[in-house]
This record gives structure tokens, sequence and C-alpha cells, in this order.
């Protein structure tokens, strides 16, 4: 019998599912990544790099809310991430709350963020 794609013959370690939820939002599987990450995020929340792609994963998905939440907490841990300002900004915007956006542009800007 063939076992699915995700079924895990083995255990794997946090390093592991973060390079797997990486894989599986470069191929356009933000969903996918998303479920791989929540986890790791909940075992590890002051991981920045997986706060991150998280976050990504969540606004390639447009669960937009959900990508705000996970972008305020990557903000809270480190408030010089120009690119977290700039992404929460665009995540504010896309729901259509353009005055809450403007101050995340501003420090984006003044952080030097593209």
């Amino acid at each position: 019998m063939i076992q699915p794609f995700d079924t895990q013959p083995f255990p794997t370690d946090l390093h592991s599912d973060f390079l797997r939820a990486d894989l599986f939002f470069s191929m356009g599987q933000p969903v996918e990544a998303a479920r791989v990450l929540e986890p790791l995020v909940a075992a590890e929340p002051g991981n920045e790099a997986a706060l991150e792609l998280l976050a990504r994963s969540y606004f390639g998905s447009a669960q937009l809310q959900k990508a705000e939440d996970a972008l305020r907490r990557l903000v809270g841990l480190a408030p010089a991430n120009g690119w977290a300002r700039r992404a929460l900004a665009r995540t504010l915007e896309r729901q259509s709350r353009r005055d809450e956006a403007v101050a995340h542009h501003r420090m984006a800007d003044a952080l030097g963020a593209g």
C-alpha cells in the first residue's frame, strides 16, 4: 500500500519541518506550509524565521486575519524589522484598513524597507 505524501513514517525535528514548510511555500502551496508551521511556531514562539514564513503563508493564502496576528507577533519580537512592518501595512490595506496601515508604512520607510 502506498502512503500519502504528507504521512511521516519517522519523527521529524523542527528544522526539518521548517524546511518542509519552506518547500511547500516555494511550490505555491501556502496552506500546506501554514499547516506544517503552526505546530512549529507553537513549539518555538520566539522563532522569527518560522513566524515570518507563517505570516507569508497566511498572506499568500488570503488568511488575512491570521497573517495580521502573525505579523503583529513578529513586530513585537523584532520592532526594527522593516519587512515585517511593510507586510503588516499591506495586510491591513488588503483588509480595507488603510488608516491603520499608514503608521506601519512610515516605520518601514524609516527603517529602509523596500
